[in-house]
């Protein structure tokens, strides 16, 4: 950890300060706001209880599993439109016309067929998902060296040995960046589509403390769900470095 590491939360302090000022000097009480204190002592209730907890767990098993579904998908494709260039332009027309779709505009058809639940939210997790991964990947297998698969086809490797032992070793630290953009999308749209139809996680937990008038708890929730998407931003980026090393950090740089 770099020294001085420390400063970078100076300026949150200091908002946090003026923050608990203003709202204990205000006087009236506010229906959407809460001071900082007030917000920590609802986070406390809150996880004391429970509630965060299978919040939290319902929230990151949907994103989990649609990252992993859609992930796993939008890969196979993208090497599948990176190799077999008539099978790309062939899909071309048909990727580009259902990828701008926004996630939550399939709601109502995923609702249609899942219902309500853990299946419907992850397949409008991995129906997000699966582009960026799709598209990185494919972006990927374009930037292969291609004396790299002239040897593979010199060797007489077959097309599963040569996109195993050839293709995602030179295209894995590009998908792995793939995949970071992707569990932030997860969570985005996890919790989008609990606030909007799904009665479960974090962002169900948000509309009913907004319904409830309780500001302290929904900015808990809210407050809660950036901690998470740092974290997972954090456990992702350490997985990159440990793998890829400076290779790794080459490709988030582009």
């Amino acid at each position: 950890m770099k020294s001085g590491w420390w400063k970078g939360l100076l300026v949150p302090a200091v908002l946090l300060a003026l923050a608990e000022i203003a709202m204990r000097t205000n006087g009236s009480v506010s229906l959407s706001l809460a001071a900082p204190s007030d917000i920590i002592a609802a986070f406390g209730r809150i996880l004391l209880d429970g509630s965060l907890l299978v919040a939290t767990r319902d929230t990151l098993v949907a994103a989990c599993v649609g990252l992993v579904l859609g992930g796993v998908l939008g890969l196979l494709l993208g090497i599948l439109f990176g190799l077999v260039e008539t099978v790309d332009r062939l899909m071309e027309v048909t990727v580009e016309a259902i990828r701008p779709i926004p996630s939550v505009a399939v709601l109502p058809i995923a609702m249609l067929i899942f219902g309500f639940g853990y299946r419907m939210e992850i397949a409008i997790v991995a129906f997000s998902c699966l582009w960026p991964v799709m598209i990185m990947t494919r972006s990927a297998m374009s930037g292969i060296e291609p004396r790299l698969l002239e040897v593979s086809k010199a060797l007489r490797l077959s097309a599963i040995d040569r996109v195993v032992k050839i293709v995602l070793p030179a295209a894995l630290p590009r998908i792995m960046v793939a995949f970071r953009l992707a569990a932030a999308i997860a969570l985005v749209v996890a919790v989008t589509v609990e606030i909007a139809v799904n009665p479960l996680g974090l962002g169900y937990g948000i509309l009913i403390a907004q319904q409830a008038l309780q500001p302290a708890v929904m900015l808990a929730y809210l407050v809660w769900i950036g901690v998470i998407g740092w974290g997972l931003n954090v456990l992702l980026s350490l997985a990159q470095n440990r793998l890829f090393g400076r290779a790794g950090r080459v490709e988030m740089a582009r």
